[in-house]
Protein backbone atom coordinates (compact mmCIF):
# COMPACT_ATOMS: atom_id res chain seq x y z
CA UNK A 1 0.00 0.00 0.00
CA UNK A 2 1.68 3.58 -1.11
CA UNK A 3 1.81 6.51 1.65
CA UNK A 4 -1.26 7.90 -0.45
CA UNK A 5 -3.35 5.22 0.06
CA UNK A 6 -2.78 4.67 3.49
CA UNK A 7 -3.63 8.62 4.26
CA UNK A 8 -6.34 8.37 2.37
CA UNK A 9 -7.77 4.25 3.96
CA UNK A 10 -7.03 5.69 7.33
CA UNK A 11 -8.74 9.13 7.34
CA UNK A 12 -12.38 10.01 8.32
CA UNK A 13 -14.94 10.37 6.49
CA UNK A 14 -19.01 11.25 6.40
CA UNK A 15 -20.05 12.07 9.60
CA UNK A 16 -16.34 10.72 10.88
CA UNK A 17 -14.51 14.21 10.12
CA UNK A 18 -17.07 16.29 11.99
CA UNK A 19 -16.23 14.37 15.00
CA UNK A 20 -13.06 14.26 14.65
CA UNK A 21 -12.43 18.25 14.55
CA UNK A 22 -11.02 19.71 17.40
CA UNK A 23 -14.23 21.61 18.83
CA UNK A 24 -12.68 22.68 21.97
CA UNK A 25 -9.98 25.21 19.42
CA UNK A 26 -13.99 26.04 17.81
CA UNK A 27 -15.81 26.72 20.98
CA UNK A 28 -12.73 28.65 22.62
CA UNK A 29 -11.97 30.96 19.16
CA UNK A 30 -15.49 31.99 19.62
CA UNK A 31 -15.50 32.59 22.43
CA UNK A 32 -12.62 35.42 21.56
CA UNK A 33 -14.64 36.77 19.04
CA UNK A 34 -17.49 37.00 20.63
CA UNK A 35 -15.67 39.66 23.36
CA UNK A 36 -14.95 41.36 20.57
CA UNK A 37 -18.15 42.18 19.36
CA UNK A 38 -19.28 42.95 22.81
CA UNK A 39 -16.38 45.35 22.92
CA UNK A 40 -17.23 46.46 19.67
CA UNK A 41 -20.92 47.13 20.96
CA UNK A 42 -19.64 49.10 23.75
CA UNK A 43 -17.09 51.73 21.46
CA UNK A 44 -20.04 52.15 19.23
CA UNK A 45 -22.19 53.31 22.53
CA UNK A 46 -24.27 50.30 22.64
CA UNK A 47 -25.03 50.57 19.12
CA UNK A 48 -24.78 46.97 16.92
CA UNK A 49 -24.74 48.04 13.30
CA UNK A 50 -21.81 49.96 13.62
CA UNK A 51 -18.66 47.95 14.18
CA UNK A 52 -20.59 44.41 16.20
CA UNK A 53 -22.69 43.48 13.61
CA UNK A 54 -20.44 43.31 10.51
CA UNK A 55 -18.09 41.90 12.65
CA UNK A 56 -20.62 38.96 13.32
CA UNK A 57 -20.54 38.54 10.18
CA UNK A 58 -17.25 38.12 9.02
CA UNK A 59 -17.06 35.34 11.47
CA UNK A 60 -19.93 33.42 10.88
CA UNK A 61 -18.33 33.73 6.95
CA UNK A 62 -15.38 32.89 8.36
CA UNK A 63 -16.03 29.77 10.51
CA UNK A 64 -18.35 28.34 7.06
CA UNK A 65 -14.86 28.83 5.51
CA UNK A 66 -12.66 27.17 7.99
CA UNK A 67 -15.33 24.26 8.24
CA UNK A 68 -14.85 23.79 4.08
CA UNK A 69 -11.65 24.11 4.34
CA UNK A 70 -11.10 21.39 7.17
CA UNK A 71 -13.29 18.81 5.54
CA UNK A 72 -11.46 18.94 2.36
CA UNK A 73 -8.02 16.38 3.14
CA UNK A 74 -4.85 18.22 3.90
CA UNK A 75 -2.97 16.54 0.44
CA UNK A 76 -5.31 18.84 -1.40
CA UNK A 77 -4.15 22.21 -0.11
CA UNK A 78 -0.52 20.62 -0.13
CA UNK A 79 -1.04 20.57 -3.63
CA UNK A 80 -2.33 23.82 -3.99
CA UNK A 81 0.35 25.43 -1.93
CA UNK A 82 2.20 27.03 -5.24
CA UNK A 83 -1.21 28.05 -6.90
CA UNK A 84 -2.62 29.72 -3.90
CA UNK A 85 1.31 31.41 -3.66
CA UNK A 86 1.32 32.60 -6.51
CA UNK A 87 -2.18 34.33 -6.68
CA UNK A 88 -1.39 35.87 -3.46
CA UNK A 89 1.37 37.53 -5.11
CA UNK A 90 -0.25 38.49 -7.89
CA UNK A 91 -2.46 40.32 -5.68
CA UNK A 92 0.40 42.20 -4.19
CA UNK A 93 1.43 43.16 -7.32
CA UNK A 94 -2.01 44.46 -8.37
CA UNK A 95 -2.16 46.44 -5.09
CA UNK A 96 0.53 48.77 -6.61
CA UNK A 97 -1.03 49.66 -9.42
CA UNK A 98 -5.15 49.31 -8.45
CA UNK A 99 -4.88 49.35 -4.76
CA UNK A 100 -7.47 51.38 -2.65
CA UNK A 101 -5.40 53.76 -0.63
CA UNK A 102 -6.46 54.11 3.10
CA UNK A 103 -4.79 55.87 6.08
CA UNK A 104 -1.75 56.72 3.89
CA UNK A 105 -0.90 53.54 2.78
CA UNK A 106 -1.63 51.62 -0.47
CA UNK A 107 -2.74 48.12 0.84
CA UNK A 108 -5.84 47.15 -0.23
CA UNK A 109 -8.26 46.06 -3.63
CA UNK A 110 -11.81 47.14 -3.53
CA UNK A 111 -13.63 44.08 -4.33
CA UNK A 112 -17.07 46.11 -3.73
CA UNK A 113 -18.64 44.04 -1.42
CA UNK A 114 -15.35 44.36 0.58
CA UNK A 115 -12.00 45.98 0.81
CA UNK A 116 -9.11 42.73 0.55
CA UNK A 117 -5.83 43.26 1.96
CA UNK A 118 -3.46 40.98 0.01
CA UNK A 119 -0.87 40.84 2.63
CA UNK A 120 -3.32 39.33 5.00
CA UNK A 121 -3.72 36.24 2.56
CA UNK A 122 -0.07 36.11 2.05
CA UNK A 123 0.67 34.96 5.47
CA UNK A 124 -1.07 31.83 4.74
CA UNK A 125 -0.54 31.02 1.35
CA UNK A 126 3.50 31.30 2.55
CA UNK A 127 3.50 29.14 5.14
CA UNK A 128 1.59 26.74 2.52
CA UNK A 129 4.19 26.89 0.29
CA UNK A 130 6.74 26.29 2.25
CA UNK A 131 5.37 23.52 3.93
CA UNK A 132 4.95 22.02 0.57
CA UNK A 133 8.37 22.66 -0.20
CA UNK A 134 10.08 21.22 2.62
CA UNK A 135 7.64 18.34 2.15
CA UNK A 136 8.70 17.14 -1.01
CA UNK A 137 12.82 17.73 -0.17
CA UNK A 138 14.73 15.20 0.31
CA UNK A 139 16.42 15.80 4.34
CA UNK A 140 20.01 15.84 3.00
CA UNK A 141 18.96 18.63 1.12
CA UNK A 142 17.50 20.86 3.64
CA UNK A 143 20.54 23.17 4.56
CA UNK A 144 22.46 23.57 1.30
CA UNK A 145 22.91 26.59 0.09
CA UNK A 146 21.24 26.18 -3.25
CA UNK A 147 18.13 24.54 -1.71
CA UNK A 148 18.03 26.99 1.15
CA UNK A 149 17.95 30.25 -1.56
CA UNK A 150 14.74 28.85 -2.72
CA UNK A 151 12.51 29.36 0.46
CA UNK A 152 14.55 33.01 0.96
CA UNK A 153 13.75 34.19 -2.20
CA UNK A 154 9.82 32.61 -1.47
CA UNK A 155 9.87 34.86 1.61
CA UNK A 156 11.41 37.71 0.61
CA UNK A 157 9.54 38.26 -2.67
CA UNK A 158 6.53 39.25 -0.40
CA UNK A 159 8.27 40.87 1.89
CA UNK A 160 9.83 43.56 -0.51
CA UNK A 161 6.18 44.57 -1.98
CA UNK A 162 4.39 44.51 1.17
CA UNK A 163 7.17 46.94 2.75
CA UNK A 164 6.55 49.02 -0.66
CA UNK A 165 2.92 49.61 0.12
CA UNK A 166 3.98 50.57 3.29
CA UNK A 167 2.94 48.31 5.82
CA UNK A 168 6.33 47.49 8.08
CA UNK A 169 4.34 45.36 10.88
CA UNK A 170 3.35 42.80 8.34
CA UNK A 171 6.46 42.66 6.08
CA UNK A 172 7.99 41.83 9.71
CA UNK A 173 5.68 39.12 10.47
CA UNK A 174 5.98 37.35 6.73
CA UNK A 175 10.01 37.29 7.43
CA UNK A 176 9.56 35.94 11.19
CA UNK A 177 6.65 33.21 10.09
CA UNK A 178 8.79 32.58 7.01
CA UNK A 179 12.22 32.17 9.33
CA UNK A 180 9.94 29.76 11.88
CA UNK A 181 8.71 27.12 9.13
CA UNK A 182 12.43 27.06 7.92
CA UNK A 183 13.89 26.57 11.57
CA UNK A 184 11.19 24.05 12.04
CA UNK A 185 11.97 22.45 8.86
CA UNK A 186 15.32 21.62 10.08
CA UNK A 187 17.27 24.21 8.74
CA UNK A 188 20.51 24.83 10.25
CA UNK A 189 20.77 27.60 12.88
CA UNK A 190 24.72 28.79 10.92
CA UNK A 191 21.54 30.68 8.77
CA UNK A 192 19.88 31.96 11.58
CA UNK A 193 22.94 33.67 13.34
CA UNK A 194 23.96 35.26 9.37
CA UNK A 195 20.18 36.81 9.05
CA UNK A 196 20.30 37.85 13.04
CA UNK A 197 23.92 40.19 11.94
CA UNK A 198 22.52 41.15 9.17
CA UNK A 199 19.36 42.38 10.97
CA UNK A 200 21.33 44.08 13.02
CA UNK A 201 23.13 45.61 10.24
CA UNK A 202 20.00 46.65 8.65
CA UNK A 203 18.80 47.98 12.16
CA UNK A 204 21.94 50.22 12.27
CA UNK A 205 21.60 51.34 8.44
CA UNK A 206 17.89 52.14 9.12
CA UNK A 207 18.80 55.11 11.73
CA UNK A 208 22.28 55.99 9.61
CA UNK A 209 20.44 56.47 6.87
CA UNK A 210 17.69 59.13 8.56
CA UNK A 211 17.41 61.96 6.84
CA UNK A 212 19.04 61.31 3.72
CA UNK A 213 17.96 60.96 0.14
CA UNK A 214 18.37 56.86 0.41
CA UNK A 215 16.54 56.79 3.70
CA UNK A 216 15.02 53.82 4.48
CA UNK A 217 11.84 54.34 6.02
CA UNK A 218 9.12 56.55 5.72
CA UNK A 219 9.38 59.87 7.80
CA UNK A 220 6.14 58.57 9.63
CA UNK A 221 7.97 55.43 10.38
CA UNK A 222 10.40 57.98 11.85
CA UNK A 223 8.44 59.00 13.79
CA UNK A 224 6.74 55.92 15.05
CA UNK A 225 10.41 54.94 16.75
CA UNK A 226 10.66 58.10 18.04
CA UNK A 227 7.15 57.75 19.55
CA UNK A 228 8.36 54.62 20.97
CA UNK A 229 11.46 55.95 22.73
CA UNK A 230 9.48 59.04 24.05
CA UNK A 231 5.91 59.07 23.53
CA UNK A 232 6.04 62.26 26.48
CA UNK A 233 7.99 64.28 24.13
CA UNK A 234 4.99 65.41 21.61
CA UNK A 235 2.16 64.46 24.08
CA UNK A 236 -0.49 66.28 21.48
CA UNK A 237 1.22 64.78 18.40
CA UNK A 238 2.84 61.78 17.68
CA UNK A 239 2.67 60.52 21.54
CA UNK A 240 -0.79 61.37 21.62
CA UNK A 241 -2.31 57.47 20.77
CA UNK A 242 0.26 55.78 22.76
CA UNK A 243 -0.25 57.99 26.00
CA UNK A 244 -4.39 57.47 25.65
CA UNK A 245 -3.42 54.03 25.59
CA UNK A 246 -1.76 53.65 28.65
CA UNK A 247 -4.21 55.50 30.81
CA UNK A 248 -6.82 53.74 29.67
CA UNK A 249 -5.11 50.54 30.41
CA UNK A 250 -4.04 51.58 33.74
CA UNK A 251 -7.16 53.42 34.96
CA UNK A 252 -9.33 50.04 34.58
CA UNK A 253 -7.37 48.81 37.58
CA UNK A 254 -8.19 45.14 39.02
CA UNK A 255 -11.71 44.69 37.89
CA UNK A 256 -12.17 47.81 35.44
CA UNK A 257 -15.03 50.51 35.15
CA UNK A 258 -17.87 48.69 34.24
CA UNK A 259 -19.29 47.61 30.51
CA UNK A 260 -19.22 50.49 28.35
CA UNK A 261 -18.38 52.71 30.86
CA UNK A 262 -14.84 53.32 29.95
CA UNK A 263 -14.00 57.30 29.83
CA UNK A 264 -11.22 57.14 27.45
CA UNK A 265 -13.17 55.24 24.57
CA UNK A 266 -16.67 56.51 25.07
CA UNK A 267 -15.03 59.97 25.26
CA UNK A 268 -13.08 59.64 22.15
CA UNK A 269 -9.64 59.95 23.76
CA UNK A 270 -8.74 56.61 22.75
CA UNK A 271 -7.21 56.32 19.00
CA UNK A 272 -8.55 53.55 16.54
CA UNK A 273 -10.16 52.11 19.71
CA UNK A 274 -11.98 49.85 17.25
CA UNK A 275 -9.13 48.21 16.03
CA UNK A 276 -5.45 48.48 16.98
CA UNK A 277 -6.03 49.76 20.46
CA UNK A 278 -9.48 47.64 20.96
CA UNK A 279 -7.12 45.92 23.71
CA UNK A 280 -7.25 48.92 25.90
CA UNK A 281 -11.04 49.45 25.76
CA UNK A 282 -11.11 46.18 27.33
CA UNK A 283 -8.49 46.41 29.81
CA UNK A 284 -10.13 49.87 31.08
CA UNK A 285 -13.77 48.33 30.88
CA UNK A 286 -12.93 45.07 32.61
CA UNK A 287 -9.82 46.00 34.43
CA UNK A 288 -6.48 43.12 35.09
CA UNK A 289 -8.93 40.41 35.60
CA UNK A 290 -10.94 40.72 32.07
CA UNK A 291 -7.18 41.32 30.27
CA UNK A 292 -5.92 38.37 31.71
CA UNK A 293 -8.56 36.27 31.23
CA UNK A 294 -8.48 36.87 27.35
CA UNK A 295 -4.94 36.25 27.45
CA UNK A 296 -5.77 32.78 29.08
CA UNK A 297 -8.17 31.95 25.93
CA UNK A 298 -5.71 32.96 24.10
CA UNK A 299 -3.29 31.08 25.58
CA UNK A 300 -5.51 28.06 25.00
CA UNK A 301 -5.23 28.50 21.48
CA UNK A 302 -1.74 28.19 20.80
CA UNK A 303 -2.00 25.25 23.24
CA UNK A 304 -4.11 23.46 20.84
CA UNK A 305 -2.34 24.23 18.05
CA UNK A 306 1.50 23.17 19.68
CA UNK A 307 -0.48 20.15 20.71
CA UNK A 308 -1.90 19.48 17.36
CA UNK A 309 1.50 19.76 15.78
CA UNK A 310 3.25 17.83 18.23
CA UNK A 311 0.70 14.83 17.22
CA UNK A 312 0.56 15.06 13.41
CA UNK A 313 3.09 12.80 12.03
CA UNK A 314 2.54 14.16 8.25
CA UNK A 315 5.71 16.66 7.65
CA UNK A 316 3.37 19.11 5.67
CA UNK A 317 0.68 19.31 8.26
CA UNK A 318 3.28 19.73 11.19
CA UNK A 319 4.96 22.79 9.59
CA UNK A 320 1.74 24.26 8.64
CA UNK A 321 0.37 24.41 12.10
CA UNK A 322 3.37 25.63 13.35
CA UNK A 323 3.44 28.31 10.93
CA UNK A 324 -0.43 29.19 11.34
CA UNK A 325 0.52 29.16 15.45
CA UNK A 326 3.78 31.42 14.81
CA UNK A 327 1.66 33.84 12.70
CA UNK A 328 -1.10 34.11 15.43
CA UNK A 329 1.22 34.47 17.81
CA UNK A 330 2.94 37.40 16.55
CA UNK A 331 -0.89 38.94 15.57
CA UNK A 332 -1.03 39.02 19.82
CA UNK A 333 2.82 39.24 20.57
CA UNK A 334 3.00 42.23 18.71
CA UNK A 335 -0.45 43.99 19.02
CA UNK A 336 -0.10 44.02 22.88
CA UNK A 337 3.55 45.26 22.94
CA UNK A 338 2.05 48.08 20.87
CA UNK A 339 -0.99 49.05 23.10
CA UNK A 340 1.71 49.38 25.96
CA UNK A 341 4.13 51.15 24.76
CA UNK A 342 6.71 48.07 24.50
CA UNK A 343 6.82 48.52 20.77
CA UNK A 344 6.35 51.13 18.17
CA UNK A 345 2.92 51.83 16.46
CA UNK A 346 2.80 49.41 13.37
CA UNK A 347 -0.51 48.63 12.78
CA UNK A 348 -1.51 44.78 13.41
CA UNK A 349 -4.30 43.88 14.73
CA UNK A 350 -5.57 42.17 17.67
CA UNK A 351 -6.43 38.74 16.27
CA UNK A 352 -10.28 38.02 16.71
CA UNK A 353 -10.86 41.27 18.90
CA UNK A 354 -10.11 44.12 16.34
CA UNK A 355 -12.70 44.96 13.85
CA UNK A 356 -11.45 44.08 10.15
CA UNK A 357 -12.65 41.68 7.38
CA UNK A 358 -9.41 40.76 5.39
CA UNK A 359 -7.48 39.69 8.96
CA UNK A 360 -10.85 37.53 10.87
CA UNK A 361 -11.26 35.66 7.61
CA UNK A 362 -7.77 34.63 6.81
CA UNK A 363 -7.32 33.46 10.63
CA UNK A 364 -10.48 31.54 10.13
CA UNK A 365 -9.22 30.00 7.05
CA UNK A 366 -5.70 28.96 8.44
CA UNK A 367 -7.77 27.87 11.46
CA UNK A 368 -9.37 25.42 8.76
CA UNK A 369 -6.00 24.06 7.72
CA UNK A 370 -5.10 23.15 10.93
CA UNK A 371 -8.58 21.59 11.01
CA UNK A 372 -7.79 19.83 8.07
CA UNK A 373 -4.75 18.45 9.13
CA UNK A 374 -6.14 17.23 12.36
CA UNK A 375 -8.90 15.51 10.78
CA UNK A 376 -7.21 13.75 7.90
CA UNK A 377 -3.78 12.90 10.38
CA UNK A 378 -2.18 9.61 9.62
CA UNK A 379 -3.84 7.34 12.85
Amino acid sequence: MSFLEYRVKTAPTGFGKVLALNWALVLVVTAVAAIGWLMLYSIAGGQIDVWAEPQMKRYILGLVVMFIVAFTPIWFWRSMSGFAYGVSLLLLLAVEFFGAVGMGAQRWIDLGFMRLQPSELMKVTLVMALASYYDMLDDKKISRPLWVLIPVALIVAPTVLVLMQPNLGTSIMLLVVGAAVMFAAGVSLWYFGGVLALGGAAVAAVFLTRGTPWQLLHNYQYTRIDTFLNPSADPLGAGYNIIQAKIALGSGGWAGKGFMQGTQSRLNFLPEKHTDFIFTTLAEEFGFIGAFSLLVLYALILMFLIVAAIQNRDRFSQLIIIGVAVNFFLYLAINLAMVMGMAPVVGVPLPLLSYGGSATLVIMLSFGLVQSAIVHRLR
